[in-house]
């Protein structure tokens, strides 16, 4: 485990409800509650607490909204189903483009962008 991961962990078990989403935040309690010397040091730890925190949160969001969407699973609208397989590579047979297509289009992007300058 690296130093910043190891030094995060150390502070989180102690003190893991005065650190929320917010980096700056997060920089303060650190500074109430250790002492580090080396300013980009402490803005590394700060920034890992906050990347965990955000994550746990998220993880926990992620969950809720996963036990919501497996019960709707079943109520799934049926205009939602592609009926005829046949129209949708008929579109993609369309969207296809040569390499001498896409070459013209990069050419054309790049003359514009040399008349705006």
């Amino acid at each position: 485990m690296d130093r910043i991961k190891r030094l995060s962990f150390e502070v989180l078990n102690d003190h893991k409800t005065k650190f929320g989403e917010d980096f700056t935040e997060n920089k303060k309690a650190l500074n109430q509650i250790t002492i580090i010397r080396s300013k980009g040091l402490k803005n590394k730890v700060a920034g890992y607490i906050t990347r965990f925190n955000k994550k746990q949160i998220l993880n926990e969001q992620y969950k809720q909204d996963g036990n919501v969407d497996s019960s709707n699973n079943e109520e799934q609208d049926p205009s939602l189903e592609i009926a005829d397989s046949e129209d949708v590579s008929e579109t993609v047979e369309e969207i296809t483009l040569t390499n001498e297509e896409v070459e013209t289009i990069n050419t054309t992007t790049e003359s514009v962008e040399e008349k705006s300058e």
